[in-house]
């Protein structure tokens, strides 16, 4: 089953250590790594990239870092 992880910039060495196939880093707080409560645009945005990296990335262990 092809996966991808959404973590916060803060663990972005720990789980870029865990070798995962697909990783998406992103810079919201901890405990919120899609977003603020009902910020629906944001969380949108997150999730169609977590969306895409798991459509076209071409290796394994890929990380993709937000703004």
């Amino acid at each position: 089953m092809a996966t991808v992880v959404i973590g916060v910039a803060a663990f972005r060495d720990r789980l870029a250590a865990m070798s995962l196939p697909r990783l998406v880093v992103t810079p919201q707080l901890m405990g919120r790594p899609v977003g603020a409560p009902n910020d629906k645009t944001r969380q949108r945005e997150i999730l169609l990239a977590a969306l895409d990296l798991l459509e076209n990335a071409q290796a394994g262990k890929t990380i993709v870092d937000l703004t």
